[in-house]
């Protein structure tokens, strides 16, 4: 969440930003504000209430002293009064910290000045592309039909087991999964980040540090009895290992992956932008996520920009790398690329990873800070990540761009992996 200090010094920059991202944030910046006054002066309040309640304690003291019990008695009965009055403003400014908090993660994170204004997909900057789109054959088939040709992948059986969106993996489509999972997390490591086998459930302060809550509970799994969440994404239990942590500056950047499955309730509409891989309730997918210093965290981004690049160049996917509006991006991001491939049956681009900077954000939500060497003053740290890959549209392009007529031809960079070259 954007911090008070912020919102205060800079209230018009901060409405005049988030219309960028289509939002009006004038009535609740007002709000916090009005709630931040009021806080402000009920702290104050107290704090008198407090001094003049130690003063009146010294005095008891002398007054006992000096033989004056009568005044002693006197004095008791106004500091019981004050105390009174003590709990009844600690009451309020408790209500008003809770309102002001709830008003405040209303408020989307500032979009970076690099993000063009836009209603959505089609307002996208095409920042690059690269790869070559290979000429298929007026009978090449969807990776639906692919699939089941080859027996690969199982929705029906999916369907059976837990419901729509729900694949089962089988023989070679299995172990084309698991071989992308561990050349992503080998690419990783070359790269730099440290692997992390998270849980993949969490509590609900997991998911408010890093934005999913309460911005996003109606796409999440919720286990009610014990008030845990399937994970969307590994960003939000890596990104958590550092709630409420203060790290020193010669430890960052910290850089670390983590391969989860990961669960999403979005409903699909129907047509074949959405058929077969193209959107599931459960995937797999290998995030990359970094705590950086604020002044290299954009560095950090290119960085992982180039990772991700490198991911489906190896690959020999065509893709192109989006820069996107305001209006596409997400509530919690500052600055987000998409990568898309290109998807040779269906003639259509597939968003395989988003790489975001949130800047101090979710940090701002985690209290995750860094102390300088030499300095006192703790500062809020910059979150990044992104999907290094998510799983299922990369098999889709992978199996319709690479369709002969002996087979689908595995990329070359996987065969170590998977075992076999083809798949027939």
């Amino acid at each position: 969440m954007l911090t008070l200090n912020l919102i205060r010094e800079k209230r018009d920059f901060v409405i005049e930003r988030l219309k960028i991202k289509n939002f009006d944030a004038a009535p609740l910046v007002d709000r916090v504000l009005e709630l931040d006054l009021r806080r402000r002066e009920t702290q104050k309040e107290s704090d008198a209430l407090l001094a003049e309640q130690n003063k009146i304690s010294k005095e008891i003291g002398m007054l006992i002293k000096s033989g004056d019990s009568a005044g002693a008695e006197s004095a008791r009965a106004k500091t019981a009064s004050l105390k009174e009055e003590s709990r009844r403003l600690a009451e309020k400014l408790a209500a008003l910290d809770e309102e002001l908090r709830t008003e405040l993660v209303k408020i989307p994170n500032l979009p970076h000045a690099s993000v063009n204004p836009g209603k959505g997909a089609e307002d996208n900057f095409k920042v690059r592309e690269g790869g070559t789109a290979v000429e298929l054959p007026a009978d090449a088939l969807p990776h639906w039909e692919l699939i089941k040709k080859y027996g690969i992948i199982d929705f029906e059986l999916g369907i059976k087991l837990t419901g729509a969106g729900f694949p089962v993996y089988k023989g070679k489509g299995a172990k084309l999964e698991r071989a992308l999972i561990n050349f992503f997390l080998d690419e990783g490591e070359k790269a730099g980040y440290l692997e992390i086998l998270p849980p993949i459930v969490v509590n609900e302060d997991s998911g408010f540090g890093t934005g999913q809550l309460p911005d996003k509970e109606g796409q999440m799994y919720h286990v009610t009895a014990d008030n845990f969440y399937l994970i969307p994404t590994a960003e939000v239990p890596v990104t958590n290992i550092y709630r409420d942590v203060i790290l020193n500056s010669e430890d960052l950047p910290v850089k670390n992956m983590g391969y989860t499955p990961c669960f999403r309730r979005e409903a699909g509409s129907w047509g074949a932008h959405v058929r077969g891989l193209n959107r599931l309730h459960q995937f797999d997918k290998v995030e990359i996520v970094q705590i950086a210093h604020p002044e290299h965290s954009y560095e950090a981004l290119e960085e992982m920009v180039s990772h991700v690049e490198g991911l489906v160049r190896k690959l020999d996917l065509p893709y192109r790398i989006m820069r996107l509006c305001g209006g596409d991006m997400s509530f919690t991001s500052a600055l987000t690329y998409d990568f898309e491939v290109w998807s040779g049956a269906q003639k259509r681009w597939l968003e395989v990873s988003s790489v975001s900077n949130f800047e101090s954000f979710q940090a701002n939500r985690l209290k995750c800070r860094f102390r300088e060497k030499g300095e006192k003053q703790n500062r809020l740290v910059h979150t990044l990540n992104g999907s290094a890959l998510a799983l299922p549209r990369i098999v889709a392009a992978i199996l319709e761009n690479n369709q002969t007529k002996e087979g689908i031809r595995i990329p070359e960079v996987l065969v170590k992996y998977t075992g076999f070259g083809i798949i027939d």
